[in-house]
């Protein structure tokens, strides 16, 4: 049977990390990478049975390399400490690897938002890949929204992935800001082009895709506040690069 490694990054996620390691105890290792988190994040992972390293933040891609870097198994898991692999995945997950049909597995992930599961605004299947040969793919280096690139063919599991990601509108403000910063860092250091009106197109069309087109709207109040906080993620993206690309981020 081939051997499966569960890889991980982390800091401050005390909250999420002890179930996050218990839906992985099917794997054959579990492995955390930590960039200096002040809670209890590595000492939980410890008492859990994880291999827990340290690594300085250089960006999801690089961290997650880090991370694969790591892994022994034939195969790797890579997942967040907000997902959580339910009995019937991780049934899938190993019978794919028992008998593989590809080199690489993407896994549609089931959402919530405050509460609520999100089946549209564009979250759901919201297919991502996750499961894969550890010889057959790497992470790019971005420092947000890293790609897993695959050397092979990749298939589809059936069974969701659980994510609880925000369950508090706080959170969806800190995450939106924070990624907002790190994608507009990117935007820069590519040398694109933006405008000002660029952050006021973009945050709008990034409401009505997701509200209208998207089909928010029957996701209830929850969708009409997510449809929000997209467009304010959008919005100030590139409103934050506009800013770095005239000196003054």
């Amino acid at each position: 049977m081939p051997r499966l490694s569960a890889i991980i990054i982390t800091k401050n996620e005390a909250a999420n990390i002890g179930a996050c390691l218990d839906s992985l105890a099917f794997c054959d290792e579990r492995i955390v990478v930590d960039c200096g988190s002040t809670d209890d994040t590595v000492a939980i992972a410890r008492e859990k049975g994880a291999r827990v390293e340290h690594h300085n933040w250089q960006g999801f891609g690089a961290q997650k390399n880090f991370a694969l870097s790591l892994a022994s198994g034939d195969w790797v898991l890579s997942i967040d400490a907000d997902e959580r692999v339910s009995p019937a995945l991780a049934a899938a997950i190993q019978a794919a690897v028992a008998a593989p049909a590809a080199e690489a597995y993407e896994i549609p992930r089931l959402s919530t938002f405050c509460g609520r599961e999100m089946r549209y605004s564009a979250w759901y299947p919201d297919y991502v890949l996750r499961l894969f040969r550890r010889d057959a793919a790497k992470f790019t280096d971005d420092l947000v929204h890293e790609r897993v690139v695959v050397g092979g063919r990749v298939a589809q599991l059936k069974e969701p992935l659980n994510h609880a990601p925000v369950e508090r509108i706080e959170q969806a403000l800190s995450r939106m800001d924070r990624y907002s910063t790190l994608a507009a860092e990117m935007m820069v250091a590519q040398g694109r082009r933006v405008y000002f009106c660029s952050g006021i197109l973009h945050g709008l069309w990034s409401f009505l895709r997701l509200y209208i087109f998207r089909a928010g709207f029957l996701d209830g109040r929850q969708g009409f506040l997510l449809a929000v906080a997209t467009a304010e993620g959008s919005y100030y993206k590139y409103m934050k690069a506009w800013l770095r690309s005239r000196g003054h981020g």
